[in-house]
């Protein structure tokens, strides 16, 4: 019985021929603005409407609308932020850095007295104090967090992660800095085996306390065995850092409930101990042939900019 009617549900839907169903898929991958529409995004019935509008076709639901993108995994109603590479050198750096993941060099393989380190600050940690005390979860109820909360400060924490080896350093600092991030290098440079390393890759982004030719020099200086390396401006993705303080962010800073800057520090360096009674190096799968056509692919977007312009 329930067949049937299914069967003759759909018997009822209105055929569309095929030229309508490619507009109304064009349509979805167009920005509002650039058609004089004053909508941020599209929603399904945003579409339809202006399908209508369009005379496309003089009659058409979301739901048919949806129906269609969905076979296409169309969600125009859905965004993510993103920054466009503008270094012209993006793709040599990137690929440094992606060769030492891999363990290469200039294209030689890494000694076994060579280590590779990813490094960055997390700052403005906040300390957020819960005007109620948070409540456990239980049978049918989530964990329940008061949403008004007083400030009790913020720290920040800086960090190195040995890609090889699996093992994060870091320490708590009430300030960022060249001064704070050295005492950082300088706890790991004296620990073995990096004190008696003949290199140790030091990856960073261009953050003020690491940043440009004047750092590498200072880093020579101080350090002569550390080989410097800058990633891209805004390729925070190919920091591996950058997953370390994604999974503590997670676990430890979410939801942000912490009576005092000591409990935040000091759970902070806890987790830390823990997650590295684990931890693994990551399962880095992201390569320098996926890099050139990830490059091809934003070449090409960028000629349509220019056309567009």
């Amino acid at each position: 019985m329930k067949d049937s009617m299914i069967d003759r549900d759909l018997d009822a839907r209105p055929l569309f021929p095929p030229n309508i169903v490619i507009q109304v898929k064009a349509l979805a991958c167009e920005l509002p603005y650039e058609n004089g529409i004053p909508l941020s995004r599209f929603s399904c019935t945003d579409i339809a409407e202006e399908t209508m509008s369009r005379g496309i076709c003089a009659q058409i639901s979301g739901s048919t609308v949806w129906r269609w993108l969905h076979e296409d995994a169309i969600k125009p109603w859905q965004y993510r932020s993103w920054i466009f590479p503008r270094d012209p050198q993006f793709e040599q750096k990137a690929g440094r850095v992606l060769d030492l993941y891999h363990g290469f060099w200039e294209g030689k393989a890494l000694r076994k007295d060579e280590f590779v380190l990813s490094a960055d600050e997390k700052t403005s940690i906040q300390a957020r104090r819960r005007k109620h005390q948070t409540r456990a979860c239980g049978p049918k109820r989530p964990m329940r967090v008061e949403h008004e909360y007083e400030r009790m400060g913020a720290l920040n924490y800086l960090a190195a992660w040995d890609v090889h080896q699996g093992k994060i350093f870091g320490h708590i600092e009430s300030k960022s800095g060249i001064e704070a991030f050295d005492r950082l290098v300088t706890d790991v440079m004296d620990e073995e085996p990096y004190a008696s390393a003949k290199r140790v890759f030091w990856i960073v982004d261009n953050g003020s306390s690491h940043r440009g030719q004047t750092s590498i020099q200072r880093f020579h200086e101080k350090w002569p065995k550390i080989v410097l390396v800058h990633l891209p401006v805004h390729a925070s993705w190919l920091n591996q850092i950058e997953i370390y303080f994604s999974i503590m962010q997670r676990k430890v800073l979410t939801p942000n409930d912490f009576n005092s800057l000591e409990f935040l520090a000091d759970t902070i360096i806890a987790f830390q101990k823990r997650y590295e009674c684990t931890a693994k190096p990551f399962e880095w799968k992201f390569t320098r042939n996926d890099l050139t056509r990830l490059m091809n692919k934003l070449s090409g977007y960028s000629i349509d900019l220019k056309h567009a312009a």
